[in-house]
């Protein structure tokens, strides 16, 4: 497979950029997918970082699958959000407040048809890499859910 890293990069910073420049209202959504921004702070700089990804809801929760296009690393929002778990989602116009986990073995069962039949590519990830792509749930925090 050709190397197109740099392609996925230009297509997050256009992606990100539309998405906060019209408050959600352009970028949310592309036909059946569904796209959050999570804001990050990175685990060495301190800065913030900001990632458009694709989810699933699952009651009041949002679910993001750390995929990294099927690449053996973690993606890095990941690795920040081990190293702090609280984050900011964009959902549309709204800001959460989230602490981030990753789902258990048997959270990932359940999760993981809802997640294919939202993104089939999923499963390809999955073959493509010797590593386990974590699943991860994205809770908002009663205490400031939308204060930020």
């Amino acid at each position: 497979m050709p190397n197109v890293r740099w392609l996925l990069a230009l297509i997050t910073v256009l992606h990100r950029a539309l998405y906060r420049a019209t408050g959600g209202r352009l970028g949310a959504g592309a036909g059946r997918w569904r796209f959050l921004l999570l804001e990050t702070l990175g685990r060495r700089s301190g800065r913030r970082r900001t990632t458009p990804l694709l989810y699933v809801e699952d009651d009041d929760r949002f679910i993001v699958v750390a995929s990294n296009a099927g690449d053996d690393r973690d993606p890095a929002w990941l690795l920040n959000l081990r190293r702090r778990d609280e984050a900011v989602i964009q959902v549309g116009p709204r800001r959460l407040c989230v602490r981030a986990r990753e789902a258990s073995d048997a959270e990932g069962e359940r999760l993981w048809p809802k997640l294919l039949a939202s993104y089939r590519h999923y499963g390809d990830y999955r073959t493509r890499t010797a590593r386990r792509i974590p699943i991860v749930v994205l809770e908002p925090r009663a205490d400031d859910a939308e204060r930020v």
